[in-house]
């Protein structure tokens, strides 16, 4: 009984057990960086011979069926380091990666590494808009529809948020370029069908601004209506599984309101899957949408793939994938460190 109430054995217990569950976080944190590491690497590889394998000459489909001699296909090779052996390439690719080096755009003849940097930033505003919208309505959708759940809106929600994940994105973003941009019977077509922003448009100023968000009000909508059921149904389903748990009987036993009960105890137990779904949603982000930015000619990092696939454009199709994979495994152990730190029970 004396060393259950002596303050000093029960502050060295606590420190004991604190350093225990740090040093556990710790070889959690090693294991998941390790494992990140190699599927970078894995991808590194990959990304390489994964190209290689499409068909086509690039230095012949450059020439659009001129008449290219032996000598300038044979000096082109040379330059772009084609003619060499498969592994010599391989091995070139992997010295030039790890020093940023991501090679020459054959189409463009810029470095893959400007190209990418010019055109991540229409990729960020549209897929990064258009992923916090979504998450922020979806994550209020489900939590309303859970708690009031077989009601007239979560019956509304759910099903309006599964048609709309139903429906091709491509398909949508044409319906609305018919209905918004073009115009259908007595609506007008007030929005652009296409573009970053005008012709006449100066970036940097307020102007050139609004111009831009004028441009991507139908692509973020898009997206936004296309992506709300991966948070909606989500939360909507975690929370379920919390409303039968006994700390919530026990919070309405106390005489807390019902508000109360569904913000401060049901909400930030039902987030953890939810925050797993948003961080991983971040990490594609930086792949963008191909589709939507094909539909509405945003120059993006998805219509700058389907591009270099024409061609075949190696080095920068090795970029952009190089790039997309890695924000992918870095958002997925951005997800991971964090849902071990909101639940250790993950840690084992």
């Amino acid at each position: 009984m004396t060393l259950a109430t002596n303050p000093s054995v029960a502050e060295a217990a606590e420190e004991v057990e604190t350093s225990r569950r740090h040093r556990s976080y710790g070889r959690y944190v090693l294991g998941k960086v390790l494992g990140s590491l190699a599927s970078l690497a894995f991808v590194l590889v990959v990304n390489f011979f994964l190209f290689r394998v499409l068909p086509g000459d690039p230095a012949r489909n450059l020439s659009r069926g001129r008449f290219v001699s032996k000598g300038q296909l044979a000096a082109f090779n040379k330059t772009y380091g084609l003619d060499q052996s498969v592994p010599q390439q391989f091995l070139t690719y992997l010295n030039n990666t790890l020093h940023g080096d991501l090679g020459i755009s054959i189409k463009y003849r810029v470095p893959v590494s400007q190209l990418i940097l010019d055109r991540l930033w229409p990729t960020l505003l549209l897929v990064g808009t258009s992923t916090i919208l979504a998450a922020i309505i979806g994550v209020w959708l489900g939590i309303r529809g859970a708690w009031k759940r077989g009601g007239a809106f979560d019956k509304a929600s759910t099903g309006t948020s599964l048609t709309l994940y139903s429906m091709p994105e491509w398909w949508l973003g044409l319906l609305l370029i018919a209905v918004f941009a073009v115009g259908w019977g007595p609506i007008p077509g007030i929005f652009p069908t296409g573009g970053l922003h005008s012709v006449d448009a100066q970036p940097g100023t307020l102007s050139g601004v609004l111009d831009t968000a004028w441009h991507l009000t139908l692509p973020v909508i898009t997206l936004t209506l296309a992506y709300l059921a991966d948070y909606s149904l989500i939360m909507r389903s975690s929370l379920l599984d919390e409303l039968g748990e006994d700390y919530l009987t026990t919070a309405r036993a106390k005489g807390l309101r019902d508000i109360v009960v569904r913000n401060r105890h049901a909400v930030p137990n039902a987030l953890l899957p939810t925050t797993t779904v948003i961080a991983l949603s971040i990490g594609f982000v930086v792949s963008g949408a191909i589709t939507i930015e094909t539909v509405f000619s945003i120059p993006g990092l998805g219509l700058l793939g389907v591009d270099a696939l024409e061609t075949p454009d190696f080095w920068v199709l090795q970029g952009t994938f190089m790039v997309a994979s890695a924000g992918v495994i870095a958002a997925n152990l951005v997800a991971n460190l964090l849902y071990g730190l909101l639940d250790p029970r993950v840690r084992t």
